[in-house]
């Protein structure tokens, strides 16, 4: 079988695989957030979006103040470590700049749904509902009968976005992706969408893929376009290339309490930057140096080889 390069840039990437409509998983828990991603899509205006995601963090606070978000179908949401995520009330509690429908559930109703997606499975069944109030909240979530006993079980349907956005630290041009670190549901979530875009530190040749196979969570044969977007991830961070930019979640937590702050966040950081490269300019090599993790390299392991 004849292999073929599926590296485009983002903006290719964003243009051809995310339509207004569709439904979008841009993951990462806590680590590996495609915030590049993210600022494309609002740059071309992308319209109606039913956004999906574990934590949605300050990505989805941005996309929501950007108005390309319809619904949001998540679990926990909050700014990690600094509080609200304001832009996200506002489109929920008043409508600005549009109304926001929510879809909740618990971190581990979202494991499950998109494990249910990944196994192609008509739901996902699990005992931590007992005694919470979500399910009163979401008619998504029922109770069965479990088949092996006289007691009833919550179940959840499986999540099949249209398309995920998910970044790694490496891939090669085919799209096998190797992850390290805080992986979160990454490896489901590809498994689960109709299309699948990578996004990574660097590409690496296929050579470097297959002498760590156990670090490809990702194989090619699901990956529809690989994009290299160094610092891709900023705020969030990426396991042994750069850490969590506190101080701009702080901030963020700041300006995003009032909308035209909110607004002048976004003339700032998205649209006020042509593209991620501009970005990490305005960034700056002093800030972005800030953020080196350091090293503490893994122990080599012998994979043997044939005789």
């Amino acid at each position: 079988m004849q292999k073929y390069d599926k590296v485009l840039t983002m903006a290719e990437a964003v243009s051809r695989y995310v339509a207004n409509g569709s439904t979008l998983a841009i993951e990462g828990f806590t680590a590996f957030i495609c915030f590049a991603a993210a600022h494309e899509i609002i740059r071309q205006r992308k319209r109606d979006l039913t956004l999906i995601r574990m934590t949605p963090d300050l990505i989805y606070d941005q996309m929501a103040a950007a108005g390309v978000a319809q619904k949001l179908v998540f679990s926990y949401l909050g700014n990690p470590g600094v509080g609200s995520l304001y832009a996200i009330r506002r489109a929920v509690e008043k409508g600005i700049p549009r109304p926001l429908e929510i879809e909740e559930y618990s971190h581990f109703g979202m494991v499950g749904r998109y494990i249910a997606g990944a196994s192609n499975l008509p739901f996902f069944p699990l005992r931590s509902y007992a005694g919470s109030d979500i399910p009163q909240a979401n008619p998504h979530i029922q109770f069965v009968h479990s088949p092996y006993g006289d007691d009833e079980i919550a179940v959840v349907p499986p999540l099949k976005p249209d398309v995920a956005i998910l970044h790694a630290q490496r891939a090669d041009a085919q799209g096998n992706t190797q992850l390290w670190g805080l992986l979160g549901m990454q490896k489901e979530v590809a498994f689960a969408s109709k299309k699948v875009v990578v996004v990574v530190e660097e590409i690496v040749d296929e050579t470097v893929i297959r002498r760590d196979p156990n670090r490809t969570l990702i194989p090619g044969l699901i990956v529809d376009a690989v994009v290299v977007e160094p610092y891709g991830a900023h705020p969030s961070y990426v396991q042994g290339y750069y850490d969590r930019d506190n101080a701009f979640h702080l901030d963020w937590g700041q300006r995003s309490r009032d909308q035209a702050q909110t607004e002048a966040g976004l003339d700032e950081w998205v649209y006020g930057v042509a593209d991620r490269a501009a970005y990490l300019e305005k960034l700056g090599q002093e800030r972005l140096a800030a953020l080196d993790p350091g090293e503490l390299m893994a122990d080599g392991v012998n994979y043997g080889r044939y005789a």
